[in-house]
C-alpha cells in the first residue's frame, strides 16, 4: 500500500470523473471505441472477451468485467520493430465525452512520474544505485487500463471470478480500486487468499513478472484475483501496468541463469495474447 505519493488528488478526482462517465455511456457509445479486431490492444475490451487465468496456463470462464484501455501517449523517434508498431504502439481509440482524453492523459504522466519514482526506490531497496533502472525505462511501454466490474445477481459458473487469479507481466502494478470496495485478494506464501483494503488515497502496488525475472525470485509477482459472487455491487478500479522499453533485455541482476534473457516488448505481447477468449 503506498501513501504520500505526490499524485495530485485532482487528477485522481477527475479520472475517477472520465471513468465513471464512460462505463455509464450507452453500450452503442462504448462500442464505438471497441477494439476493431482480436489483439488490438486498446480501446473498449467488453464482457466475456478475457481470461486472466489463462495466462498461468488454466481454462476457465471469461472474466465477468470490461475495461478501456490506453498505451503511450506518443511514439518515440527511431521505433522501426513492426511488432512494436502494430502492438504497444497503435493508436487508443479515445471516446467522444467531454473531458476524457485530457483527463486520461494526466492521470497517465502522473503515473509515469510514480513508477519512475517507485523504480527508484526499487533500485535503492536491492543495494543498487537509486538510478540503475533508469537506462530501461527511457521510453517505457506502459499500458492503463480502466475496469468496471458490472453488478452480480446469480452465482458465477464454475471457476469464473471477476477477474481470474493471475500475475501481472511487467515492472509493477500501480493499482487504485475504487475506495471502499471489496473483492480484490492476493496469495498468501501459506496457500490461502488475503483480501487487499481499498484504502482512500492510497495505490496497490504489485510487483511483476519481468522483476522476479529481474531478482531471480528475490522478489515475486504477485498473484491476486478479484473474487466473484452473488449479489456484488459494481465494482472499478485503475490499473497501470508499468513496462520497461520495448527493447530492453531483462537478465538476472544476481548473474544467474535462473531465467534466460527476454526482451520487455515481445515478451509482453506473448502474455497478452496469451489471455484472450
Amino acid at each position: 500500500m503506498l501513501r504520500g505519493h505526490g499524485v495530485p488528488e485532482a487528477v485522481i478526482a477527475a479520472m475517477w470523473q472520465a471513468v465513471a462517465g464512460f462505463f455509464a455511456a450507452p453500450a452503442d457509445a462504448r462500442q464505438r471505441v471497441a477494439a476493431p479486431f482480436p489483439g488490438y490492444p486498446y480501446g473498449y475490451l467488453g464482457p466475456d472477451r478475457e481470461a486472466l487465468a489463462k495466462s498461468r496456463g488454466e481454462d476457465t470462464p471469461p472474466d465477468l468485467k470490461e475495461s478501456f484501455n490506453g498505451g503511450p501517449l506518443a511514439v518515440p523517434a527511431g521505433i522501426t520493430d513492426p511488432d512494436a508498431l502494430a502492438f504497444c504502439y497503435q493508436p487508443t481509440l479515445w471516446p467522444d465525452l467531454p473531458g476524457f482524453r485530457p483527463a486520461w492523459e494526466a492521470y497517465y504522466r502522473a503515473m509515469e512520474d510514480l513508477a519512475a519514482r517507485v523504480m527508484a526506490a526499487f533500485a535503492a531497496a536491492l543495494d543498487l544505485p537509486d538510478h540503475h533502472f533508469a537506462p530501461f525505462i527511457g521510453a517505457p511501454v506502459s499500458a492503463l487500463r480502466a475496469l468496471h466490474y458490472p453488478a452480480t445477481r446469480d452465482a458465477p459458473r464454475d471457476c469464473q471470478q471477476r477477474a481470474g487469479a493471475h500475475t501481472d507481466y511487467g515492472s509493477l502494478t500501480i493499482l487504485l480500486p475504487q475506495p471502499g470496495s471489496r473483492g480484490l485478494e492476493i496469495r498468501d506464501p501459506a496457500g490461502g487468499w488475503v483480501e487487499v483494503p481499498a484504502e482512500a488515497g492510497a495505490f496497490v502496488i504489485n510487483i511483476g513478472d519481468l522483476m522476479a525475472r529481474w531478482t531471480a525470485d528475490r522478489w515475486v509477482s504477485t498473484l491476486h484475483r478479484v473474487v466473484a459472487r452473488a449479489h456484488q455491487p459494481a465494482r472499478q478500479s485503475i490499473a497501470f501496468f508499468h513496462q520497461p522499453d520495448w527493447e530492453a533485455e531483462i537478465v538476472p541482476l544476481d548473474g544467474s541463469e535462473a531465467y534466460p534473457p527476454v526482451r520487455s516488448g515481445p515478451y509482453l505481447m506473448a502474455k497478452f495474447r496469451a489471455t484472450g477468449t
